[in-house]
């Protein structure tokens, strides 16, 4: 895209509820040939094909020795449809820094936003919860806990519908 498209396509996304962020990565490895493809896929072929990310662009320094281990940082410019989308990059790449660019003074979002956002981010951390947990406990305690994370689920799935159906018929 041409710098004016690039423009336009950004200014219509952050006018619709989107965001501009520049996300700061970190990766390290004991090989220096390692870092460069590893951070390219990154940008390339994970943040670029996340779900709500518009497009995404990044610089990546030339790996550092520090000690026994390579350092390698990116900077990656990631424009996102919503909050939702950005939440969910952040949750699932865990970037070292993030500064948000646009909109620059404000961020105004819907109440049903604002939850659908916040479920997605329970989702998310219940997810890790999931994995975590089944490494660390006995089958027994792990299928308890399983459970229990299902029957949560089900019930933010059911308020979510709720809301987003109350939501429709104030509209």
């Amino acid at each position: 895209m041409a710098k004016n498209e690039v423009d336009a396509v950004t200014h219509e996304t952050v006018q619709k509820g989107g965001i501009l962020a520049k996300l700061y990565f970190d990766m390290q490895s004991e090989k220096e040939e390692d870092l460069q493809p590893l951070m390219a896929d990154l940008i390339s072929n994970r943040l670029l094909k996340s779900q709500g990310v518009v497009y995404c662009y990044g610089s990546i320094e030339e790996p550092i020795k520090v000690d026994n281990v390579y350092s390698a940082d990116a900077v990656v410019t990631i424009l996102t449809k919503d909050l939702a989308a950005l939440v969910n990059v952040v949750f699932n790449y865990a970037p070292a820094g993030i500064e948000l660019l646009k909109p620059e003074k404000e961020f105004v979002i819907k109440t049903a936003e604002l939850q659908s956002t916040l479920l997605d981010i329970s989702q998310i951390s219940m997810s890790y919860t999931q994995y975590i947990l089944s490494k660390v406990l006995n089958k027994e305690d792990y299928d308890k806990t399983l459970q229990i994370l299902k029957e949560r689920e089900a019930l933010g799935k059911k308020l979510l519908k709720k809301e987003n159906d109350g939501a429709n018929k104030q509209q």
